[in-house]
């Protein structure tokens, strides 16, 4: 099929770069869709109306209009319904550090009364910071029955608190260790030295974000892009449970969803028990706040316990990078062994034990974790499997991909609410610090191979000291990460505005798949959704002019679908739902657009910690392997969770 011809040209570049030319934001502008906030999510922007906001901007105007002007752009791009708020200080009095007061109460979204709120403020007295955050944290709803919510205090400040009592970062911090879901983030507007310092430290110890915003546009920016990354904060499912720190107490786990939460250096055991036939595959799910401190080497580990010490199997993933967190995945299977000799073949009590590893000045809060528990029985009796296949073949890096024009598509915040994807392409934007996420059905003995582009940005002015990243993973249906480790494809890209873009895949489904011997096979064991996440890094806020960075994703399933995993299998017959011009299985409307874009070949070379992590893996071989006796896996580690 012929590429959609191009808008624009960017210069080639070695003769290896072709890349494309993106409209502005505003023309591939999605309507928010997301669903219904959980309960006891929402967030309160508290602003500064000092008096030092009646100065200058440097544009013309006063520091508070640039504030009016920058509230009205949040509230805009937020999703309708969701809980929002505003506080101010400073606002009623020439003096006093008791003046604060909440203008527009937390509820679902009501932009026009945030606007007439904020319209109202004449910036007049103190700086209560420390004051307004504590009060801040009570206008925000609560979650309820132990659920996981989202509740975010967004500062936004042109200096320090002048008031000393209560000391804003030490109230951050009792706030932060009051929950796992409450967070702060600091902007700070034309501000340096001291009150910089200050802000920079209630965001650390708030668990949130810093953002700096030298003029008037970049605060609209900011706090629009600090904003949205709340409102579309991970969607948790599942029943509250309480690991313990060992085996003795552990609680009953049956297959199903769960949520718990684990702190740095924490191990959390969960007790199950299991026959000596089926395949149970469990995976745990981290979800610092975006952007939290992390080290290359900060990891989740996961194993099966068996016995007085024994261990079935175990996984590792890492951050592999140091620009922030992005939500964290280990996966880890028991597989019986063909035999049935395997020490870990036998019925009984075994334990999933999650561990979460983290270094020295890593962020030391306790990280909402959701784990899953699904159980395979074995084939009927007289079912003979089809054979298993380790290799990329057709769905290697060099495989051709579809070049139609892209559909309009807004992702999930998680595993839970993924967006629905067919073969095709497919356009979104991303935040800086933000993870999107889809889910593509694949069938016995297909295979998923895709693209992820990111766009040409305007950027901003003296950029070029910065360097940001791109990065995907693909999950099975048992949510367990595939693309760690392989030396098939790379799942980070260097990003400084420019076009980059990376590829990613499995290999084919088969029932047998369990038996291999490499980590990136032996899950990609059952049909059903694969998941495939997107995220940039954090310090694309410092890079991208626009809040959003555009992003393309061009998704092929290969292969003839089987009826199912037994050998000599029958071939189902081709949905035309699937091809590339078809709506997405959840009414993704087709066409539209006004982002042109032709296939973008990547020339960065990724992180350092992917470089690392790649040294620590054990390399694919790409002959086929004779599958082991007791159906383990011989790799005591996977590579980075980008």
């Amino acid at each position: 099929m012929a590429a959609r011809p191009r808008r624009g040209v960017v210069a080639l570049l070695g003769g290896l770069l072709l890349a494309l030319t993106a409209a502005p934001l505003q023309a591939i502008a999605v309507t928010p869709t997301r669903a219904p906030a959980d309960e006891g999510t929402g967030m309160v922007m508290v602003l500064d109306s000092s008096g030092s906001m009646a100065g200058k901007d440097g544009s013309g105007g006063t520091r508070i209009d640039s504030a009016r002007k920058a509230v009205g752009t949040v509230v805009d791009a937020l999703p309708d319904g969701y809980p929002t708020g505003l506080r101010v200080y400073g606002a009623d009095k020439p003096k006093g550090c008791d003046d604060t007061r909440l203008a527009q109460p937390v509820a679902a979204l009501d932009r026009a009364g945030i606007k007439r709120a904020v319209a109202r403020v004449e910036p007049k007295g103190d700086t209560p910071i420390g004051l307004s955050l504590r009060k801040a944290a009570a206008d925000l709803p609560r979650p309820a029955g132990g659920s996981i919510g989202k509740r975010t205090i967004l500062l936004v400040s042109d200096g320090e608190d002048n008031c000393r009592t209560p000391a804003p970062c030490k109230v951050a911090a009792q706030l932060a260790a009051s929950g796992v879901d409450l967070h702060i983030d600091a902007i700070g507007f034309q501000v340096a030295g001291k009150a910089r310092a200050q802000l920079e430290c209630i965001a650390k110890a708030g668990n949130g974000q810093y953002y700096d915003a030298p003029d008037a546009r970049s605060l609209a920016r900011q706090l629009q892009r600090a904003g949205q990354l709340s409102a579309d904060g991970y969607r948790f499912k599942g029943k509250q449970i309480r690991g313990t720190a060992a085996r003795s107490g552990a609680p009953a786990m049956a297959p199903g969803q769960y949520l718990d939460s684990i702190g740095p250096n924490e191990e959390r055991y969960y007790a199950t028990d299991l026959d000596a036939a089926s395949t149970a595959n469990f995976s745990a799910t981290v979800v610092p706040q975006p952007g939290a401190a992390v080290d290359y080497l900060d990891a989740l580990h996961t194993r099966i316990a068996y016995g007085a010490d024994s261990a079935c199997q175990s996984t590792t993933e890492f951050f592999g990078q140091q620009e922030g967190a992005t939500p964290l995945t280990s996966g880890v299977s028991r597989v019986p062994s063909q035999s049935g000799t395997g020490g870990c073949d036998k019925a009984g009590r075994y334990w999933l034990v999650v561990e979460r590893k983290a270094a020295k000045g890593s962020d030391a809060a306790r990280w909402p974790m959701e784990l899953t528990f699904h159980v395979e029985h074995p084939l009927k009796k007289g079912v003979t499997p089809a054979q298993s296949e380790p290799e990329y073949g057709a769905g290697g890096k060099n495989a051709t991909l579809p070049t139609t024009a892209p559909k309009d598509v807004t992702g999930g915040t998680g595993f839970n609410d993924a967006r629905t994807l067919r073969q095709g392409v497919w356009r979104d934007k991303v935040l800086p610090a933000q993870t999107l996420w889809y889910k593509v059905p694949v069938g016995w003995g297909q295979q998923l191979r895709y693209d992820v582009e990111f766009a040409n940005e305007p950027t901003v002015r003296g950029y070029s000291a910065h360097t940001s990243s791109g990065g995907t993973q693909v999950y099975t249906p048992f949510r367990a990460p595939v693309g760690s480790g392989t030396t098939e494809f790379g799942r980070q890209v260097s990003y400084n505005g420019r076009p980059a873009s990376l590829s990613m895949g499995t290999v084919p489904v088969a029932w047998t798949n369990r038996y291999e011997n490499h980590s990136n096979v032996i899950p990609v064991h059952r049909k059903g959704d694969f998941y495939l996440a997107v995220t940039l890094g954090a310090k694309a806020s410092q890079i991208a002019e626009n809040p959003q960075i555009g992003v393309v994703l061009r998704i092929a399933v290969l292969g003839k679908e089987k009826s199912g995993p037994q050998a000599g299998a029958a071939t189902i017959a081709a949905d035309t739902s699937r091809g590339d011009s078809g709506p997405s299985e959840d009414g993704t409307p087709g066409g539209g657009g006004g982002w042109s874009t032709g296939r973008v070949a990547a020339v960065a070379v990724g992180g350092v910690g992917v470089l690392l992590l790649a040294g620590l893996a054990v390399a694919y071989g790409r002959a086929r392997r004779k599958p082991r006796a007791d159906g383990g896996n011989s790799d005591p580690m996977r590579g980075g969770s980008w």
